[in-house]
């Protein structure tokens, strides 16, 4: 045996190469059933937090339409229409339109119902066509990691592909097909502090026109460049793997006590869903035409998860399964006695005030759809941007990063103009 096996500069292609396939019995547990298929592997981008690069390489390889023709057929079989393409980044698959392209006609011509979510980053709007492709072959959200509004932190982490001068522009460019938005957003970079943070989550309230939030602990994952830098400069790290799960401070960091981390990260989520914010949002997706009842959905799934489980939306459900007998071994178990009544009444703690701020969320829902002014609704966030370095954004101005960010963006600008006032 050797002891290293790198393929990393010699991967598989993936044309006409059988796709992982679940079961139905697998599907169905989720609240819908969806089915999970990839139409391409790899990522050209180099974020330092980020695994994938590690495990799928950045050189990139696709699938094709008869491929993903083929899968979504086989599901639909199965009676199920709605997937989630796993592409880490599905606006960089170069057979984006082909597949596109197919799924517009299995829609279309053949009257099929596919839905989907997708993985892309915060410059697909730049890409002819592909927004309102997307919306025609099914799209119904995009998850983009916009991870910050800090120029620095994003520098940092290597995400240069993220400019914060596009980020409305491309947020109002999915709500005018009436596609909804869910943003990751990644707490602990350099320069990062809770009045910070608590800074930051307030212009994006106001400015950017973002449907869903979801917080992460920044977690030097095993396979990262984070982590690697991290060893080698001798930083601790939490030994517990367990706790790697983007929730817990599992490192030391520059600006932030790792219990000043896991305290703003608990406190971020009742800043962005707030009850005034939550208004907010279901006025602006009542005015751009979207469907309503799937961000009100949506909203109890992601804040409620977090409001009445203290999880992460990625790792809750309607439901949360216990065994007494599924314990970490150095735990002892817990005699029926009480666990049980303890269970029992855990469950009755948690889905008696969760269906009480539901039957809440409908009632507001239900006054905004009764509101005759609903659909001029308009606010800073959602008003169309013309051109974006023109505006006066706190976005824009709120460190010394961003100002430089949009000179930098602005000196392009003029640049580009002059070379076409050349040429004409």
């Amino acid at each position: 045996m050797k002891p290293i096996y790198n393929f990393l500069n010699d991967l598989p292609d993936l044309q006409d190469v059988p796709v992982p396939f679940l079961p139905n019995r697998n599907v169905r547990r989720y609240a819908r059933s969806i089915g999970c298929f990839d139409a391409g592997r790899g990522c050209p981008f180099s974020c330092s937090f980020c695994t994938i690069i590690n495990v799928q390489g950045q050189k990139s390889r696709y699938r094709n339409g008869d491929d993903v023709e083929e899968i979504v057929r086989s599901h639909i079989k199965g009676g199920v229409d709605t997937f989630f393409i796993t592409d880490d980044n599905f606006a960089r698959n170069r057979n984006w339109e082909e597949i596109f392209d197919r799924l517009i006609h299995l829609r279309e011509e053949e009257r099929l119902e596919v839905y989907f979510v997708m993985q892309v980053d915060t410059l697909c709007h730049k890409i002819p066509n592909f927004i309102e492709k997307a919306q025609r072959a099914g799209c119904r959200f995009v998850f983009l990691g916009l991870e910050n509004i800090n120029s620095d932190s994003l520098l940092a982490a290597s995400k240069g592909q993220n400019r914060i001068t596009e980020y409305r522009k491309m947020l109002q460019a999915w709500h005018s097909v009436r596609v909804m938005t869910y943003c990751g957003y990644i707490l602990g970079f350099p320069g990062d502090t809770p009045a910070s943070i608590e800074r930051d989550i307030e212009i994006i309230q106001k400015e950017l026109p973002v449907d869903l939030l979801e917080f992460f602990i920044l977690t030097p994952l095993p396979g990262s460049v984070d982590h690697r830098e991290l060893y080698m400069k001798g930083t601790w790290m939490d030994p517990d793997l367990n706790k790697y799960d983007l929730e817990h401070a599992c490192r030391e960091f520059d600006s932030m006590s790792r219990e000043e981390v896991e305290g703003i990260y608990h406190n971020v989520w009742g800043i962005y869903y707030s009850w005034e914010y939550i208004e907010t949002l279901i006025r602006r997706t009542t005015a751009a035409g979207m469907h309503v009842p799937r961000l009100v959905s949506l909203l109890f799934e992601f804040y409620g998860s977090y409001k009445f489980e203290r999880l992460h939306p990625l790792q809750s459900g309607l439901f949360r399964r216990k065994s007494r007998t599924a314990c970490r071994p150095e735990f002892p178990m817990e005699s029926p006695f009480v666990y049980y009544p303890k269970r029992l009444w855990e469950m009755f703690r948690t889905y008696v005030p969760a269906t009480l701020w539901l039957s809440k969320l409908l009632l507001l829902w239900w006054k905004i759809h009764r509101d005759p002014q609903k659909k001029s609704y308009l606010d800073l966030a959602t008003t169309p941007v013309e051109n974006q370095l023109d505006e006066k954004l706190e976005l824009f101005e709120v460190t010394e990063a961003a100002r430089n960010t949009v000179a930098k963006a602005r000196e392009k600008q003029q640049s580009l103009s002059e070379a076409r006032e050349r040429t004409h």
